[in-house]
C-alpha cells in the first residue's frame, strides 16, 4: 500500500483529497501548520485514518520527518488569496515560495516516486479573447486609467469589446498579483527539480473551489464561503465591480479526486493542468445563486463598482487537457451542488469579515 503525504491537508481542500486517497486504499500522512485564520477546528474532523504531524512546510526538520517512507506528496500548503498577497508580500511569499523550497530540498535523498503541487488559475490573469474577427488573443490586461473610469470590460485595438473564451494551459501566464507570483513559482520549482532528479512531476492549475467545509469567517478565501458568511449575517454579498466578470466554480470532491488521478495516471508527469468546471459563471449569478438556495432570495447583492488590485475580469477553464490526461470529468455543477454547501454553512459559525477586508484593502489603496 503506497504512503501518501500530503502538505496542508487539513486545510478545506486538504481534507477532501485526504478522504479521496483514504477511499482509494492509500496510507496517508499530513504535514500541517494549523493557521487559525484558514483552519479552526480543522484537526477535530480529520479522518482518524490519517497521521497528522503538526509543522511548518518551512521547518526543514519537521518536513524531513514527514517524508520518511513516502511515496508519493501531494504539496498544497499555502497561503491562499488575492487581496491579502498584495500587502502580506513577505507572509505569501515565504509560505509559499520559501516552503516549496524547503520540501523539495528536504526531498533529495529521500525521493518518492511522484510529487503533484497545487498551482492556480490565476498565473493566467486574464483568461483567453477573441476579438470581432475570431483571432486569439493571449495576453490582454485592463489600464488603470479604464478601471478607474469604470471601464470594465476589455477591448481591442479597434474599440470594441473583446469576447472571453475558455483558457487552455497554452496561454501564457501574465501575473497581475503576488499571489499569481508565488503559485507560478510554487509550479515552476516542482516541475525543475522533478526534471532534474527523475521525479514524476505535475502542477494541477485549479479554479475556484467550492464546497462544504471553506473557512466561513477568511474573508480572502473563495468567493462563495465569502457570500455564505455575509448572507448567513443578513448582509448583502460585495461585489466588486459590475459582477457580470465571468469565473468557473469546480466542486471540492471533483478536485480531490483530481489530485487523486494525477497521483495515478501515467502520462500527467511533466504537465501543467487545469482543473475546472468548464462552465462560466457570472459573479452576480453566482451570488443570486446562493441566496435563493440559502432561502434569502431577497438580499440581493451590493454592486461596488470599483476594482481590487490584483483582480482580472474574466478566467474560466478548457479542461480538455484534464480528460485527455487523467480521464477526468466533473461530477458536480454549481447550480446542483450547492444544497451541503448551504448545510454546512447553517451549522458553522460564519463570521462576517467582508467590511473589515475591504477596509484593509482602502486603506492600502488598493481599491479604485
Amino acid at each position: 500500500m503506497a504512503m501518501i503525504l500530503v502538505t496542508g491537508g487539513c486545510g478545506f481542500i486538504g481534507r477532501h483529497v485526504v478522504e479521496e486517497l483514504l477511499d482509494n486504499g492509500y496510507e496517508v500522512r499530513v504535514l500541517d501548520a494549523l493557521i487559525d485564520q484558514v483552519h479552526g477546528d480543522a484537526e477535530t474532523a480529520m479522518p482518524e485514518a490519517a497521521e497528522i504531524m503538526r509543522g511548518d512546510v518551512r521547518d526543514k526538520t519537521a518536513v524531513k520527518r514527514a517524508l520518511l517512507g513516502a511515496d508519493g506528496v501531494i504539496h498544497l500548503a499555502a497561503e491562499v488569496g488575492v487581496g491579502q498577497s498584495m500587502y502580506e508580500i513577505a507572509r505569501y511569499v515565504g509560505g509559499n515560495d520559501l516552503g516549496t523550497a524547503v520540501l523539495l530540498e528536504a526531498m533529495i535523498g529521500r525521493l518518492p516516486k511522484r510529487v503533484v503541487v497545487a498551482s492556480s488559475m490565476s498565473v493566467y490573469g486574464e483568461g483567453r479573447y477573441e476579438n470581432a474577427d475570431g483571432a486569439q488573443l493571449d495576453l490582454v490586461r485592463r489600464r488603470g486609467d479604464q478601471i478607474k473610469a469604470g471601464q470594465w470590460n476589455l477591448r481591442g485595438a479597434d474599440g470594441k469589446v473583446l469576447r472571453p473564451v475558455a483558457t487552455d494551459e497554452e496561454k501564457p501566464v501574465d501575473l497581475a498579483s503576488i499571489y499569481a507570483l508565488t503559485k507560478y513559482a510554487q509550479e515552476k520549482q516542482v516541475l525543475i527539480f522533478g526534471e532534474a532528479y527523475g521525479v514524476e512531476a505535475v502542477a494541477l492549475r485549479l479554479f475556484n473551489v467550492f464546497g462544504a467545509g471553506q473557512a466561513l469567517s477568511n474573508p480572502y478565501t473563495g468567493v462563495l464561503a465569502n457570500f455564505a458568511s455575509r448572507l448567513a449575517n443578513s448582509q448583502p454579498p460585495m461585489i466588486f465591480e459590475d459582477g457580470e466578470q465571468r469565473r468557473d466554480f469546480v466542486h471540492v470532491r471533483d478536485v480531490a479526486r483530481a489530485f487523486r488521478l494525477a497521483l495515478e495516471k501515467p502520462n500527467a508527469p511533466g504537465h501543467v493542468i487545469n482543473i475546472g468546471s468548464g462552465q462560466a459563471y457570472t459573479i452576480a449569478e453566482v451570488a443570486t445563486l446562493l441566496a435563493d438556495a440559502m432561502g434569502v432570495p431577497e438580499i440581493r447583492p451590493e454592486i461596488m463598482n470599483k476594482a481590487r488590485s490584483g483582480d482580472i475580469r474574466n478566467c474560466f477553464a478548457d479542461i480538455a487537457k484534464a480528460r485527455e490526461l487523467l480521464g477526468f470529468e466533473p461530477r458536480f455543477k454549481l447550480e446542483n451542488a450547492l444544497g451541503p454547501f448551504v448545510d454546512w454553512v447553517r451549522h458553522s459559525a460564519a463570521i462576517d469579515r467582508g467590511a473589515e477586508m475591504k477596509r484593509q484593502l482602502e486603506e492600502r489603496g488598493l481599491v479604485s
